[in-house]
């Protein structure tokens, strides 16, 4: 199979591929310190569990990331990803000031996605998130292998901001 017919496999990063817990006291406060919170996350450590499914899964599909983190982060994201070996692909992520919930967004650039190519998966720790998925009919991996947290969870869907 060549790239542009292999199936998908399409991953989220905060708590799926990187370790968010060091910069989440940033949304802890009032007013939260967005431009800070992002600002950290260069500074993420990967979780292996997340960055090993991923690189499994590009043996077969091709790899697209798709993050809530806003398009002005792009620069520092890529050269995350590239920093820990993980496999080059497209990197969909929230335009500016775009603060609808991650479970709408998110499943709007699948639907996208699918018009073209099978999603064979999507990888995401957002649990609204999956279950919209799931209602649309992808098949989902529900990445449980980082510390939940409310204070992320209530940024991605209530404020639309990661």
């Amino acid at each position: 199979m060549t790239s542009d017919n292999r199936p998908l496999a399409v991953f989220d990063l905060d708590n799926t591929l990187a370790a968010t817990a060091h910069r989440q006291h940033f949304l802890e406060r009032r007013p939260k310190d967005w431009e800070a919170f992002f600002a950290a996350a260069p500074d993420d450590p990967p979780l292996e569990e997340g960055v090993a499914l991923c690189r499994e899964a590009a043996g077969e599909c091709e790899v697209v990331y798709l993050t809530g983190r806003p398009e002005r982060c792009r620069r520092s994201t890529l050269e995350w990803l590239a920093a820990y070996g993980l496999p080059e692909g497209p990197v969909h992520m929230r335009r500016n000031r775009d603060f609808r919930p991650a479970r709408v967004t998110k499943v709007e650039i699948l639907r996208r996605l699918a018009a073209d190519r099978t999603v064979r998966m999507l990888v995401d720790d957002d649990l609204a998130v999956c279950d919209a998925a799931e209602a649309a009919g992808f098949r989902v991996v529900r990445a449980r292998w980082a510390e939940p947290s409310e204070v992320l969870r209530e940024a991605q869907e209530t404020e639309g901001r990661t």
